[in-house]
């Protein structure tokens, strides 16, 4: 296992991560989740994404089963809330850590900032920030990050917002793939700001799940290559079987630092498909964005603006 550290926070983390979302769909049972979780500790994986919503919290309920007899200690728990408001955002996170069976969470992340008002809502005076902020120095959770796969401007937006409030985010998570690249890529615009600050780079949908293959242009093992020869702490990817946990295992196993030739190879196949965002749907339609058809999960808007409103 190849291990990088996460950004400024010291903490060493495999350089593939353990993608919650796949460990609570229907065609996973139980029982193969929590081997996928710890066949992947086993193996050398030490870092395990989730988040509050993943399919109604069957992926935290799973992983916490996961992580007994011994297997807490060895991972880096990552999880997302969704809610804006402090009192949603408290309310998520106790689920979360009821739901992974933990005192303390490794890292949790503010999900899907999307849009421009999202940074304003969580910094409010009774907005999420301040939830994570509480909950940090109580000990309920370490580090606080957040995660995107909309646009980088917004991602670009929510890091000016945050240093008005004289605060550095620990970890930013995004969209890092052979498409992206092309197209809105947080590769280009995101990553260098983050590298200068020190701040950990996480990546996912390095495939799209599948959705990047359907391109008919790479292959799985190319497309985490080219994140894994990015920047990045950790590249969270997506398993839902042993065969594909292999398929993680193996990319890690075979990767060595692209060339310069070897990635303008890569980046010419994919040109022509990544054009359009066509298979990076994440980017160009809402069908990927849980808050969008879930509004209530974001909570309240800030009181101090509701205040300003008429009547």
């Amino acid at each position: 296992m190849i291990y990088r550290i996460l950004g400024s926070t010291g903490e060493k983390v495999s350089a593939i991560g353990v993608g919650g979302w796949h460990l609570g769909l229907k065609y996973v049972d139980e029982r193969m989740a929590i081997r996928i979780v710890r066949s992947a500790v086993d193996g050398g994986i030490n870092f395990l994404d989730n988040c509050w919503d993943y399919n109604d919290g069957a992926s935290e309920v799973r992983m916490g089963k996961a992580l007994r007899d011994g297997y807490r200690e060895k991972a880096f728990v990552m999880t997302k809330i969704d809610g804006r408001s402090k009192q949603e955002a408290t309310r998520q996170l106790e689920e979360s850590l009821r739901r992974l069976q933990v005192d303390c969470i490794d890292l949790v992340q503010h999900h899907e900032i999307l849009r421009y008002e999202d940074p304003h809502r969580i910094f409010a005076d009774e907005g999420a920030h301040a939830a994570l902020i509480e909950a940090r120095d109580a000990g309920k959770i370490r580090y606080i990050g957040f995660t995107g796969h909309k646009d980088p401007r917004v991602h670009q937006y929510m890091l000016e917002v945050a240093d008005t409030y004289g605060f550095k985010f620990d970890t930013v998570q995004m969209p890092l793939n052979l498409m992206d690249a092309h197209y809105r890529s947080f590769a280009k615009e995101v990553v260098p700001t983050l590298v200068s600050r020190h701040i950990g780079v996480i990546g996912m949908k390095s495939m799209a799940n599948g959705i990047l293959l359907k391109s008919n242009t790479v292959t799985p093992i190319e497309c985490l290559h080219y994140a894994l020869n990015l920047p990045t702490s950790v590249v969270i990817t997506g398993i839902d079987s042993m065969e594909i946990l292999e398929q993680a295992f193996e990319a890690v196993r075979t990767f060595r630092p692209l060339s310069n030739e070897q990635l303008d190879a890569l980046l010419a196949k994919t040109a022509s498909a990544a054009r359009t965002g066509r298979f990076e749907p994440f980017k160009t339609t809402s069908i990927f964005d849980g808050t969008a058809q879930n509004p209530q999960w974001l909570g309240e808007e800030p009181p101090e603006v509701r205040r300003l409103m008429p009547g």
